[in-house]
């Protein structure tokens, strides 16, 4: 199974579906899980996390409303952001500090630093290596939490028993005071399916647990650092 499938998408899997939210892997089969979103922002419009091109996902996002913007949330998430902004005819959504994206997009952009628009978003900066570079968002009126690389639940990412875990390279160096003030009701991830049940008390135990069972993590992570390689 490959890690990161770079072939056109031809099977769309949804996930994470709640209201006012939805999911999709565009390649359900690869090992490296690539998840989107599409999430109605508290401007009645929709907006669309780190999104992959996938059969009729155009429809499935018509249902929740008109597309408010497109958003890119890593450095390595660029994937079809413009594809999506020039489909629904928006601007692309790139926080300041991600540098290494705009040259790797082909539509509007809008750089922004800590609210996203009028969505009830707002973004904070995660840097804690060279070459490492991410934005968080979390949404207070609803702990809607998406982390689109430093945690993940796709199976690079966990070991042993883990729900939720924190990215292989990270764990030594965790940067938790990023999530200081934070008590999420559903965390979304750019890699795997979302948690919906105890989000706060699971993403604590991520955080808590995730040097200590960085050795093991470290045997068993080939795959993970496939995918690293693979990403850059």
């Amino acid at each position: 199974m490959v890690i990161y499938d770079r072939s056109p998408s031809t099977a769309t899997e949804l996930i994470d579906e709640f209201d006012g939210g939805v999911g999709w892997f565009a390649h359900p089969n690869e090992t490296g899980l690539r998840a989107s979103h599409a999430l109605l922002g508290d401007d009645g419009g929709v907006w669309l996390f780190d999104p992959l091109w996938a059969p009729g996902i155009d429809k499935e996002i018509g249902a929740l409303g008109d597309v408010a913007g497109v958003v890119v949330c890593s450095a390595y998430h660029a994937r079809d952001a413009d594809r999506f902004a020039r489909r629904f005819d928006v601007p692309v959504a790139v926080p300041r500090w991600l540098d290494r994206v705009p040259a790797r997009l082909d539509a509007p952009l809008e750089r922004f630093d800590g609210a996203l628009g009028t969505s009830g978003f707002r973004v904070r900066e995660v840097s804690p290596l060279p070459g490492w570079s991410e934005a968080i968002a979390y949404r207070r009126s609803d702990g809607t939490l998406y982390v689109p690389d430093l945690l993940g639940t796709a199976p690079p990412y966990l070991v042993g028993d883990e729900r939720l875990a924190v990215y292989l390279l990270l764990r030594p160096v965790v940067p938790t005071a990023v999530f200081e003030g934070i008590a999420p009701e559903r965390i979304l991830v750019g890699h795997g399916t979302g948690v919906f049940a105890d989000a706060a008390s699971t993403l604590a135990d991520a955080l808590a647990t995730a040097r200590r069972r960085f050795p093991r993590a470290l045997l068993e992570g080939r795959s993970q650092l496939r995918a690293l390689v693979d990403a850059i």
